[in-house]
């Protein structure tokens, strides 16, 4: 794998970041063969990721004004280990940007980000057939959780579970 080079640099995203963090959620669902499912807007970006009640925070790596990789993540907390941590949502690299240690950089930079706010953890999730990611964040000991198991409720299954009975 090459290195990262000094040409490419990353920062928090800004609120005019919000059609590029678009374009890259886009292309990672068309990377994965899952682009029907991508329903968001910029406006969803604009509006939920900036401004004192953010709901995410993002990273972009960028090499001569380019989009390199982004990394969309939001703080969390364990109550077994009593400390905050960190939730990678979204780690993507431009295809011509991969083997260059952009993925990398940018979840070493986001670990910084939580360890600097007191957090001592990293999690995120991965698609089962998303190998290569799989390999990258094994390599740098961000380890499988065979006892994990991701849930969720969506749709028609969030709006029953919002609307049903309130105790």
């Amino acid at each position: 794998m090459q290195r990262l080079t000094s040409d490419i640099r990353i920062r928090a995203g800004e609120p005019q970041d919000a059609g590029s963090i678009h374009s890259a959620i886009l292309a990672m669902g068309r990377g994965l063969d899952m682009a029907d499912k991508v329903t968001c807007t910029v406006d969803d970006f604009s509006r939920f990721g900036f401004g004192p009640n953010a709901a995410f925070h993002s990273l972009l790596a960028e090499a001569d004004g380019d989009l390199a990789g982004l990394c969309l993540f939001f703080p969390i907390f364990s109550t077994w280990r009593g400390r905050p941590g960190v939730f990678v949502q979204d780690l993507y690299v431009e295809g011509r940007f991969r083997g260059l240690g952009v993925g990398e950089a940018l979840l070493r930079e986001v670990a910084a980000w939580s360890s600097a706010r007191g957090g001592d953890y990293l999690r995120l999730e991965v698609d089962v057939d998303n190998l290569p990611a799989q390999r990258l964040y094994e390599r740098i000991g961000i380890t499988w959780q065979a006892k994990d198991r991701a849930h969720a409720a969506y749709d028609e299954a969030f709006a029953a579970l919002a609307g049903g009975p309130k105790v």
